[in-house]
């Protein structure tokens, strides 16, 4: 699938876009607003936009979904949040998008709803609990990605170029069942709960405090 990619933080989408293109798709676009992402699909006119539901400095994934569904009607929009309250899901649902699913979902999960919303189908997951498990404490002035392992901070810049499971034990010399030890070990260090969650903790470590 061609696709639109709109996320604020753009190391997470330039990074969620080396993995689906990986696994075969075409990002025709990376953009950080509600409103970029808009401007890129009338300009691209992509199979699908994966766009986030919110945006810190303004901007409403839920009106760009719509915008985008009345104007370009050949592009499916596929919503991505870290937190949805029902209401927000019954509106996506009647205006039309093709789905919507979570940030803390495994990167593989988004290939695969974006394949299952090429077959025609409509991908809608539960909302999220409130009542996550909060993230560990790090001291003050340590930083977050400190905690791993060298082995561990290879998988997770693997993991940034779009590497897969099997991809990445076979180029590290390890077994699959030890590469998701490694993974998971990442992922309980830095308190996400997914590899994607893992990135855009890395993302944001990596990115100058503009405040």
């Amino acid at each position: 699938m061609r696709l639109v990619l709109c996320d604020d933080n753009k190391m997470l989408g330039e990074a969620l876009a080396a993995v689906l293109q990986s696994r075969g798709h075409e990002a025709v676009a990376v953009t950080t607003s509600a409103y970029e992402g808009v401007a890129a699909v009338a300009a691209h006119r992509p199979d699908a936009c994966v766009m986030d539901l919110r945006f810190p400095g303004g901007g409403d994934g839920l009106g760009a979904a719509r915008t985008i569904l009345e104007c370009y009607p050949e592009t499916a929009v596929l919503l991505l949040s870290g937190y949805v309250d029902p209401a927000v899901s019954a509106e996506a649902m009647r205006i039309g998008v093709a789905g919507l699913i979570g940030k803390d979902q495994n990167i593989d999960r988004i290939a695969q709803a974006l394949d299952q919303v090429a077959a025609g189908d409509v991908v809608f997951e539960p909302a999220f609990s409130r009542n996550r498990p909060s993230r560990p404490a790090h001291h003050a002035g340590v930083h977050p990605l400190s905690v791993l392992t060298p082995r561990e901070k290879e998988v997770l810049r693997r993991i940034a170029d779009g590497q897969g499971t099997a991809q990445m034990a076979q180029e590290m010399h390890i077994t699959t069942s030890t590469l998701r030890t490694y993974v998971k070990n990442m992922l309980a260090k830095l308190g996400a709960h997914s590899r994607l969650e893992a990135l855009a903790l890395a993302s944001r470590v990596a990115q100058p405090d503009d405040s």
